[in-house]
């Protein structure tokens, strides 16, 4: 992993198996040849890292950035809405008062920010590429509660691309709770044309043969996909919620188009975990090691070999 002032660096193009992954300044590029599949973003004065855009293959668009409705919604993200750091007092605290500690979901007045303060070069794959980065999860006062180091790793299958996050959490600086609450964690939004507020134009569905939001929201997930016609091409983006995860995770998704996956929500937050109470925890100097992926991909869930490209993701 390269020192901090490497992010003022360049990289050339790395190749594999027909993609190319160029690092800036601010952000890791993805290509498909000349087509660009995904921009990983992390520089700048922004909230969080995250992917923007994410493309399926022929370059259609099936994610969208800061909506009116949610403007934290940002493509391909991960994060959590309530983060309490054992042992530090918070000097400025979010707006929304259900927050216990810090907020780094929502981008409310009061708000954390993940910063990214190293980012290797990319390296060669199975059938993509990946690279290295590391975050400090950060308090609104800008003082370090949580380390991060995200693996990520692009991947081209026959119907798709796929994006996963190889996460490993560190209390290194203190103990850490992640709080109840429905908001988080690796989240996406899907297209406007796909999922709107008022109109969604796509179909949302589930692993066990569910459909709509009703049986899939606050229910245990394997995957969940949304797919629709985008500029009268059928694509569509689903999120998979690797089966070694140590905590797996809920549905938080939403017919209105936002896709997530929740490991920390409990009684409080999804009728699945009625009368669960015990909270996520780390010890100062423990790891919680998680795995998520974007799935990007031609046609709907059948014909984008939905299944089969969790089967995949599972297997690693």
């Amino acid at each position: 992993m390269r020192p901090l002032a490497a992010l003022l660096l360049a990289s050339a193009p790395l190749f594999a198996a027909g993609l190319t992954a160029t690092k800036t300044k601010d952000a890791v590029e993805f290509k498909d040849g000349d087509a660009l599949v995904t921009k990983y973003v992390f520089g700048g004065d922004i909230p969080k890292p995250h992917f923007w855009p994410l493309n399926a293959p022929g370059g259609t668009r099936v994610t969208q950035t800061m909506p009116a409705d949610h403007k934290h919604h940002r493509s391909v993200w991960f994060c959590h809405g309530d983060v309490i750091p054992e042992g530090i007092t918070l000097k400025t605290k979010s707006s929304d008062k259900r927050v216990a500690g810090v907020d780094f979901w929502s981008e409310h007045e009061g708000h954390g920010k993940i910063v990214c303060v190293e980012v290797g070069e990319p390296k060669a794959e199975t059938g993509g590429v990946s690279v290295i980065t590391r975050n400090e999860w950060r308090t609104p006062d800008g003082e370090k509660i949580l380390d991060e180091v995200r693996v990520l790793t692009v991947r081209k299958l026959d119907k798709g691309y796929l994006v996963a996050f190889d996460i490993d959490l560190h209390a290194g600086v203190c103990g850490i709770t992640f709080g109840d609450t429905k908001e988080g964690a690796f989240g996406t939004r899907v297209h406007e044309a796909i999922g709107a507020p008022k109109n969604p134009g796509g179909t949302f569905t589930a692993d066990h043969d569910r459909t709509t939001e009703k049986p899939i929201w606050g229910q245990p997930i394997d995957w969940m996909d949304y797919s629709g016609k985008v500029e009268g091409k059928e694509v569509g983006l689903s999120v998979f919620d690797h089966p070694k995860n140590p905590v797996r995770a809920t549905s938080h998704g939403r017919a209105y188009g936002l896709v997530a996956a929740n490991p920390f929500g409990r009684d409080k937050s999804f009728p699945s975990q009625k009368g669960k109470t015990e909270l996520v925890t780390l010890k100062k100097g423990e790891h919680l090691k998680l795995k998520y992926a974007a799935y990007a991909h031609t046609g709907d869930q059948k014909s984008g070999s939905v299944e089969e490209a969790y089967k995949l993701f599972a297997d690693k």
